[in-house]
């Protein structure tokens, strides 16, 4: 029987670990293979790393950096950031990564699902779709180049494509509640979570096992992925890296 999942994000600048808010400001919070070696211990069910640097300097994903990452792993890991092509993706899988995220490259040109899906298997392709409220016919607009760039598609009917072409999961990113640590938007979720028949993880807003539970309550089996709860503890936000589960 299928079980939600509690995923850790991690964002990688400049080969260390930050956090933001709003997709502003990134804060360091520490190394990221340092981190790895900490949710190693916790028995983390999954870490999603996303490299924020990749698409906006157009930069290709660092192969020799991430098979470090990997080696050092003992959990399943999904990276994103600047994936544009099939061979990138065929050399994250060889690394040492279970998943692929893409998220611009997809919007950019959809039929990239398709041909990664094929060289690797759809099990391994995850699309990533970043989105903030909006006027648009679905109330959300999607967004990429770290929430700079905005496109036209709907996103119902994007996430339907990205199904269709191939996707093994769908992570929908709220970028009004990154970093807020105020709960998850369960509209957006259930917008999107009725619309797809593949598995779906939430992104940004958790900020207590609650606001987890809430997300699976409504949902039921579900990825709940967080950053800030997991990197910060009390009122001051200071950094300590910890991870429960429902």
């Amino acid at each position: 029987m299928l079980r939600s999942r509690i995923i850790p994000c991690l964002l990688m600048h400049n080969q260390g670990l930050v956090k933001t808010r709003r997709f502003r400001e990134p804060k360091y919070v520490g190394d990221v293979l340092n981190s790895i070696k900490i949710f190693n211990e916790k028995e983390v069910d999954e870490l999603l790393l996303v490299d924020i640097d990749a698409t906006v300097k157009l930069h290709p994903p660092k192969i020799d950096y991430l098979r470090k990452l990997a080696t050092e792993s003992r959990m399943p890991l999904c990276y994103g950031g600047g994936v544009n092509s099939c061979s990138q993706a065929l050399q994250i899988i060889t690394s040492g990564f279970e998943k692929v995220s893409i998220s611009a490259g997809a919007l950019i040109r959809s039929k990239l699902i398709r041909e990664i899906s094929e060289a690797i298997g759809r099990q391994s392709v995850v699309v990533t779709i970043d989105v903030m409220a909006s006027k648009s016919r679905s109330g959300y607009s999607l967004y990429t180049h770290n929430g700079t760039r905005r496109y036209d598609n709907d996103l119902i009917e994007f996430c339907q494509e990205a199904e269709s072409l191939g996707a093994g999961e769908i992570v929908v990113n709220s970028i009004d509640r990154d970093g807020e640590m105020g709960g998850y938007d369960l509209n957006l979720a259930q917008i999107v979570h009725s619309s797809i028949t593949i598995p779906m993880t939430m992104l940004g807003g958790a900020g207590s096992i609650e606001h987890m539970r809430a997300l699976v309550n409504s949902l039921g089996t579900v990825g709940a992925a967080a950053g800030s709860m997991f990197l910060f503890k009390g009122p001051y936000r200071a950094v300590l890296i910890t991870y429960e589960r429902p």
